[in-house]
Parts: C-alpha cells; sequence; structure tokens
C-alpha cells in the first residue's frame, strides 16, 4: 500500500486477522499485534478522501488474566486519526452455544469517518422496506418515509455457516467469510456508485464481489493463495450467472 497515492480511495472495509492463529496468521502478543493494527490504520487514513470512511470490522480476544473475550475494537477504537462516528453490532444469530455464560451472538462493526462533517450516508439506500408504518398520518400526510424505516445500529444479518445440513448458498473454504448481505449494506450506505474501495485484507473476496454487484471499483490485498483462487471461483460464477 505504500506505493498507493494520499486519498486514493473513498472508502474501506477490512476485518483483519484476529491473532488467534488461523492458517497465515502469525500469533503475536497483545502489545504487538495492536501496534501492528495501528500502523496499518494510519495508513488507511493516509489513503482516504477527505470525505471518505473507514468500516471495521473485528472478533474477541481472550486476554491473559483479565478477559475471556475482549472486544478487538474496544482495544483499537482510538489507535487512527479517524473520527469515529458510530458502534454497529451485528447480531449474525448462529453460533456455538455455551453453558457457563450467555451464548456469543454478535460481532462489532467501527464507522470511522475522515471528516464528521462531511461524509456520505445514502439512507435511502438501505432502508427496511418491510417497515413502513402506512396507516401512520399526521395532518393526512405519512409521518415516516414511504420507502421504508432507517435500520437501527443492531443488524440482524445472518453468518455464512458451515456444517452438514446448514450450510450457506454463499459458503467457501475461507474460516471467517463475511455474508454478502452484510458488507452491500454497508457499500451502499456508505459509498457511491463508481467510488473506490480498499480491502487491506479482502480474504474470500466478499467486498470485491459487493462493490461489482452495486457499480463501485475495488482493490483488495490478500497474501494466502488459496484465498486468492477461492476468489477467482467466486468471481467466475458470478459472470456465469449474470451472462
Amino acid at each position: 500500500m505504500d506505493k498507493i497515492s494520499k486519498g486514493s480511495f473513498q472508502m474501506t472495509i477490512t476485518s483483519p486477522p484476529y491473532n488467534i492463529g488461523k492458517e497465515y496468521e502469525s500469533i503475536l502478543d497483545l502489545e504487538h499485534y495492536l501496534e501492528w493494527c495501528e500502523r496499518w490504520m494510519q495508513s488507511i487514513h493516509h489513503l482516504t478522501e477527505d470525505s471518505g470512511c473507514f468500516w471495521l470490522n473485528l472478533g474477541y480476544l481472550h486476554v491473559e488474566k483479565k478477559g475471556l473475550a475482549v472486544p478487538i475494537p474496544y482495544l483499537l477504537w482510538d489507535k487512527t486519526n479517524f473520527f469515529l462516528l458510530q458502534e454497529v453490532v451485528w447480531n449474525y444469530a448462529a453460533g456455538v452455544a455455551c453453558r457457563n455464560r450467555f451464548s456469543p451472538r454478535n460481532e462489532k462493526l467501527l464507522w470511522y469517518v475522515k471528516n464528521p462533517a462531511k461524509y456520505t450516508f445514502n439512507l435511502d439506500a438501505v432502508r427496511d422496506p418491510n417497515v413502513k408504518y402506512p396507516n401512520q398520518k399526521k395532518n393526512g400526510k405519512l409521518k415516516c418515509n414511504p420507502l421504508g424505516k432507517n435500520p437501527t445500529d443492531v443488524w440482524q444479518i445472518a453468518k455464512v455457516t458451515s456444517g452438514r445440513n446448514r450450510s450457506s448458498r454463499e459458503r467457501t473454504a475461507h474460516p471467517a467469510q463475511f455474508p454478502l448481505e452484510l458488507i452491500e449494506r454497508i457499500i451502499r450506505a456508505s459509498s457511491n456508485q463508481n467510488d473506490v474501495i480498499l480491502d487491506p485484507f479482502i480474504g474470500s473476496g466478499t467486498t470485491a464481489l459487493a462493490g461489482l454487484k452495486n457499480n463501485r471499483f475495488v482493490i483488495g490485498f490478500e497474501i494466502n493463495d488459496e484465498y486468492i483462487d477461492i476468489i477467482k471461483e467466486r468471481f467466475k460464477e458470478y459472470d456465469l450467472q449474470n451472462t
């Protein structure tokens, strides 16, 4: 990314390695992991145009003698010059059941903007059409937008699952695959057609596929050859379905 010009992107969406040893990840101690995250997050800020944004998804870490499931975003939220506009909770429904604590069913999304006075938010593109309240009127006029309700900051979107009789249709071999619906909502809300989007840890290529479906350009980076093959296959399948 060092060779990319300043302000090249209108938006970044990513979910970096969680430091838990999945395949290409090398396990760092917590201090060095946070320092590593801070470095690439500052690079993202440099590459983002003045009215651009940065969406960050991270899960949880076990911190020795401190916490069983510490939300990683809470350790990183101020490690960048971006302005933290909002936290969105992604409730993904399916997951491992616990016996000695509540079963975890969410991850956090941090929505950063470079300039809190100037950023993109396309509300009409992401309204919930199933909640219109058609009979609620005031002085003979609708009290709400006929296109639907503004989604809350808790998103009920199913995760990409695997396993016998419950595998998602979009499932690939990637261990931490984003659901396409999640990334499409972010892209539609926080970018415009023909914008250029960055995903520095593109993984299974969901950001790229969501960008293609919504007329955005996406640049991504991935060091795992197996994941690159997954991306190629997903695009090949998309082309076959749309030709």
